[in-house]
């Protein structure tokens, strides 16, 4: 199963290494695009791999071909976004690559749904593969604009970093069309900043509106994660009253037939034999109990009908 398993993720591997070649044949990436280039190719094939093992699926099915497929374009993006630190990047080829990316984006997932191969490790690919499409682009814009674009493709990764310290911060979110709205923003937004097509006072107005945006969004839902766990907080400590301790001795004669029998006492007891501590499991004895239940039915005998009572005392040696 787990060769089967990884065929998919080196066959990615594979080509995303033909992309790599082709791009350093035509436009050039350089050392650095070749380095960025195959350090994410091995992470994504051993993740994907990881993944694919631990959700017990065989193969990557349509969907996860197609988001495989946008996952190679982003290497190649990746690949010549390092390289543009040693010399301008191609901006059509590149401009090319993350818009054909952002658009088989809405692909796999309906793909999935049309195919039925929708699964938790295809919505964790699909999401993963975004967030590090927008980092890679928050990391080009950021040398015309400044450092500072960074923040929009970081915030993610900051956010899962401070999960790890702050559990509560994993717990489930309510479906949000705002959220959807926000990141969709992002890479447009991002797409054309990297195109240059708008002068730079706009585009850094614009970038600087996707990042407020985007502030607002993450500020937005864990303002709502820490109201649940404050509410679960509080419940947490609220006191509960223990149940009250067994009574020691109860009083059985409640039919008239036991009116002139002695009281049966039932004494409680822990499995153990020791005496019952307030709040401890029970176990109930009853003590003496042959005498006395002998006594209740000679007393029910002696009040019944002559022919009754002979059989009953015949049945009963009495």
């Amino acid at each position: 199963m787990q060769q089967a398993s990884s065929r998919g993720p080196l066959a990615g591997l594979a080509i995303l290494a033909v992309l790599l070649a082709a791009l350093s044949a035509t436009v050039g990436i350089g050392g650095a695009g070749w380095l960025a280039g195959v350090a994410y190719g091995l992470v994504l094939t051993v993740a994907l791999s990881t993944g694919l093992r631990r959700a017990g699926m065989r193969k990557l099915g349509p969907a996860n071909v197609v988001t495989l497929g946008r996952a190679l374009l982003v290497g190649g993006v990746t690949a010549l976004v390092a390289y543009s630190f040693q010399r301008p990047a191609p901006t059509a080829i590149l401009v090319t690559l993350v818009a054909v990316a952002l658009a088989l984006d809405g692909v796999d997932g309906q793909v999935a749904r049309r195919t039925g191969s929708t699964s938790a490790l295809g919505a964790r690919f699909d999401m993963e593969i975004d967030a590090f499409l927008i980092l890679v682009l928050s990391v080009f814009v950021a040398g015309p604009l400044g450092w500072w674009t960074i923040a929009i493709g970081a915030f993610r990764y900051v956010f899962v970093a401070a999960s790890w310290a702050w559990p509560w911060l994993t717990a489930a979110l309510p479906p949000k069309f705002s959220r959807k709205v926000v990141a969709a923003v992002q890479g447009v937004v991002l797409v054309v900043a990297t195109a240059g097509l708008l002068p730079h006072a706009v585009t850094f107005a614009a970038v600087a509106a996707a990042l407020a945006s985007l502030t607002w969004s993450f500020g937005r839902d864990i303002g709502w994660l820490w109201t649940v766990e404050s509410a679960q907080r509080r419940i947490a400590i609220i006191p509960v009253s223990p149940a009250p301790a067994p009574q020691a001795m109860a009083i059985v004669p409640a039919l008239p037939i036991f009116q002139d029998v002695p009281a049966l006492p039932i004494v409680a007891t822990q499995p153990s034999g020791a005496p019952t501590q307030p709040g401890g499991a029970t176990q109930l004895t009853i003590v003496a109990a042959r005498p006395v239940v002998a006594a209740a039915r000679r007393r029910w005998i002696e009040t019944a009908t002559p022919r009754r009572a002979r059989r009953e005392r015949a049945s009963v040696g009495v």
